[in-house]
């Protein structure tokens, strides 16, 4: 989609959403744990935001947390954009989508990998488009 496209209004959006993508991206929900379609998803590819098809994780970030949300452990550069939430009467950090504004997740200073980082996403919020094959011939 291109950024011209991107709906302006609520109205807009509610248009382009489901009721729950819409309750997560836009109103900073989350989906129940173990609920969303990526948790166990182990494909190759690329996530991107279901709102505004923004590359946002490479599949080769994604590991098995154990939380029940789809994590990784860093996201593409200049994908997303981290915001303080101190909702829910803790500090936190929101992850949203560099490009249209959707909430996503949030990030945590706790994985197990190199980088330290846990991007805990909400599945609702990803597309996940699959690298294209090669067609060389032999």
């Amino acid at each position: 989609m291109e950024e011209k496209n991107l709906p302006k209004s609520d109205t807009e959006w509610k248009e382009k959403m489901t009721e729950e993508e819409y309750r997560v991206m836009r109103e900073k929900g989350t989906e129940a744990p173990y609920s969303g379609k990526y948790v166990h998803e182990n494909k190759d590819g690329t996530y991107a935001c279901a709102a505004c098809g923004n590359h946002l994780f490479s599949s080769k970030a994604k590991f098995d947390s154990g939380t029940g949300w789809p994590s990784f452990d860093e996201a593409l550069p200049g994908s997303i954009t981290e915001r303080e939430d101190r909702s829910l009467g803790m500090a936190r950090t929101e992850i949203v989508c560099a490009k249209c504004g959707s909430h996503l997740g949030h990030v945590f200073n706790d994985g197990p990998t190199n980088t330290g980082k846990r991007y805990c996403m909400n599945s609702v919020c990803l597309d996940l488009r699959a690298h294209p094959r090669s067609n060389h011939q032999i």
